[in-house]
């Protein structure tokens, strides 16, 4: 989207409040997220679903995501970034309600799918957002959006198993929780900037093929949420079987690696300010690499959790220098941030089946061998990542677009 010139320029103070409202909005997508998670168990016994038909149903959101993300450049080029972002937000805020009013598989299924499809539009457009406020700042922040993001998926999953505590019916939790989140949407909403298009530009297509550049900045977030994928599903697992460890050892497992993973995100604009995106990756796929390694060859439960929390500190920033990067790629970054959240929510769907599958037919030993030659490919493919790169290799002065140059969702012809 190419912006109007007469709402192309922002004072810096209304920016840094954009900052901060871009950050609130992450937090309401993450915190969605978390309360649905903590209420599946209830959700596959109201619907009556095996736990074959319970995998079935929860490949929706991603296959709703997948095809509704490339909706969202034209929805934001119709009705302006703010106004899109409100009306995508408070949809996905809403849709939470769907799934535990299922009563069967096939409503649970088409309810996941809206709730999958709202989900994708309403990341592409906070993220493309998320990525003008960057340019404009002339520093990264992309890090710590999704750093709230995970701090909200904390706070809504904490929410949620205290209402699965005391038994609370997911309708009602999740219904109170969606009004909730989306008024706090709508007031988040208000203070991002209003990005608008030319009058006469031309509205991107309502579906088309990512951009080669997000084909190849996706790869790199492909490895990333794989990887995050396998260890968020996996870890406790491979604690308990392979390293025989208790069952409150395994679980810390998850919880060592989200939060290193929230922490890392929330300081890793720092990181990237300082080092720039291509070595910070490099770095960051060094760490999980070697994560990887002490999963596979540690011979304790102690060192394997160590190796979980490594590959999480490793892969924390990755994705969301990925948006970053596809924001300043091309002459359409709305289509390319599309095409890189495509690649990363089939990748975070195909991660666990895949590792479940592989541990089926060798071992989990050889399940997490393949999630650490993807964390070296991190290592491998981080200079695909220049674009959205603010330091060059040596004396490290900006060499990403001036704060002014537009991205995301509106981007500049």
């Amino acid at each position: 989207m190419t912006m109007d010139p007469t709402v192309r320029v922002f004072g810096m103070e209304q920016v840094r409040r954009a900052r901060y409202a871009v950050a609130a909005v992450f937090s309401v997508h993450g915190a969605v997220t978390g309360s649905f998670a903590t209420r599946v168990p209830w959700i596959q016994d109201h619907a009556s679903v095996s736990a074959g038909q319970l995998g079935l149903a929860l490949a929706f959101p991603a296959i709703g995501a997948s095809l509704a993300m490339p909706l969202a450049g034209r929805v934001s080029h119709r009705f302006g970034a703010r106004t899109a972002l409100r009306g995508l937000l408070a949809l996905w805020t809403l849709a939470l309600i769907l799934p535990a009013l299922a009563p069967n598989l096939v409503t649970l299924c088409a309810a996941l799918f809206l709730y999958g499809a709202t989900a994708g539009m309403s990341d592409v457009a906070m993220n493309a957002l998320g990525v003008e406020v960057e340019n404009r700042l002339d520093k990264s922040i992309m890090s710590g959006l999704h750093g709230w993001w995970s701090v909200g998926a904390l706070v809504g999953s904490a929410a949620g198993t205290v209402a699965a505590h005391i038994g609370a019916d997911a309708r009602l939790h999740h219904t109170l929780a969606a009004l909730v989140l989306t008024g706090l949407g709508l007031i988040a909403c208000r203070h991002v900037l209003d990005l608008r298009s030319e009058p006469d530009e031309e509205p991107p297509p309502r579906f088309t093929l990512p951009p080669k550049s997000a084909l190849v900045i996706g790869a790199v977030g492909f490895c990333a949420v794989f990887a995050e994928g396998a260890s968020l599903d996996w870890s406790a697992v491979y604690l308990k079987d392979i390293m025989g460890s208790s069952a409150g050892l395994a679980a810390a497992s998850t919880t060592a690696f989200a939060l290193t993973m929230a922490i890392a995100r929330i300081a890793g604009d720092r990181v990237v300010d300082r080092f720039g995106a291509v070595r910070t990756v490099r770095v960051g796929g060094v760490l999980a690499t070697v994560g990887g390694l002490l999963v596979v060859l540690a011979p304790n439960a102690a060192l394997a959790l160590c190796g979980f929390g490594l590959l999480g500190l490793g892969v924390a920033v990755v994705v969301p220098l990925a948006f970053a990067a596809a924001g300043r790629s091309g002459d359409n970054p709305s289509r390319a941030i599309a095409g890189v959240a495509t690649i990363t929510y089939t990748s975070g769907l195909i991660a666990p089946s895949a590792i479940g599958s592989l541990a089926e037919a060798t071992s989990l030993l050889v399940s997490f061998g393949l999630v650490t030659v993807l964390a070296f490919g991190l290592v491998l493919g981080a200079g695909v990542l220049r674009a959205g790169d603010r330091k060059v290799a040596e004396g490290g002065t900006p060499d990403a677009a001036p704060a002014t140059a537009p991205s995301g969702s509106a981007a500049a012809k």
